[in-house]
């Protein structure tokens, strides 16, 4: 098989599984490590995929479209649900809380400590519509034009969050990187500098898929997170690159969703 065979069939394979492992790869066409690895460097720089510690994942261009709302709000993967349920271990009694209307902060919702009083802020009327059954939960929405989504995240959301005080803050976004937190739009980048801008506590949440990968709109930079929560399968390399910067981050294990 030539190379440029098998480097076709890793791409058909990538798209499929939305990930591959060096060595698994090496037996399959059987060649080397070595072979497969130079393969992976190939393609990255034809935008073809990113490699990670042992394998590589989708490459990702630098703007692309968000999730449709049926895709955003479903269960969240296993490592989705292993970031949110550990981001949520660190809210505590009668916090303040912004959670915006990603997917994963939509997953976050499901562990939140039940009977535990909160104060929470969001711009998603999704998030709102699944808070206002719990009692113990003060539920404030905040307003402006109406996105598909159901999110808001334009001139006047912007203004009404710089309104409040937050304890904490769970940011994300479909690239998390030593160059920053990045978003779809510009919009939704100043929306989320300005709800970093008035929190006491950033913590940012994200799983491998965005982790290590940069994006078009700058939301933040990494520096300003205090801690970010991502899952076993990051790229070790990545996260030693955020760590560099003085950010604390915590891998959730397998077994803890």
């Amino acid at each position: 098989m030539f190379a440029e065979e098998r480097r076709k069939q890793i791409f058909e394979l990538l798209n499929k599984e939305n990930r591959v492992v060096a060595k698994e790869l090496a037996e399959k066409f059987k060649v080397s490590i070595d072979s497969i690895r130079r393969d992976f460097t190939i393609m990255e720089k034809q935008g073809l995929l990113k490699k990670t510690h042992g394998g590589a994942i989708p490459g990702t261009k630098v703007r692309t479209p968000p999730l449709s709302p049926d895709k955003r709000f479903g269960e969240g993967s296993q490592q989705g649900n292993a970031v949110a349920k550990l981001a949520a271990s660190y809210i505590r009694n009668n916090d303040t809380v912004f959670i915006g209307g990603a997917s994963i902060s939509f997953v976050l919702l499901k562990y939140l400590p039940d009977q535990m009083p909160l104060t929470i802020v969001t711009n998603s009327i999704r998030v709102a519509d699944l808070l206002k059954e719990r009692a113990w939960i003060d539920t404030y929405l905040i307003g402006g034009k109406v996105k598909n989504s159901g999110n808001m995240t334009d001139v006047l959301a912007n203004e009404l969050v710089r309104q409040f005080k937050f304890d904490i803050s769970f940011s994300t976004g479909g690239g998390i990187s030593d160059e920053g937190i990045f978003v779809a739009t510009p919009e939704v980048g100043a929306f989320g500098r300005a709800v970093s801008e008035v929190s006491r506590r950033r913590i940012g949440i994200t799983t491998h898929h965005s982790l290590g990968n940069d994006g078009f709109a700058k939301a933040g930079r990494i520096e300003d997170l205090d801690l970010l929560i991502t899952d076993w399968d990051a790229d070790p390399e990545a996260v030693e690159r955020i760590e560099s910067l003085g950010v604390k981050v915590i891998v959730a294990r397998k077994g803890q969703e």
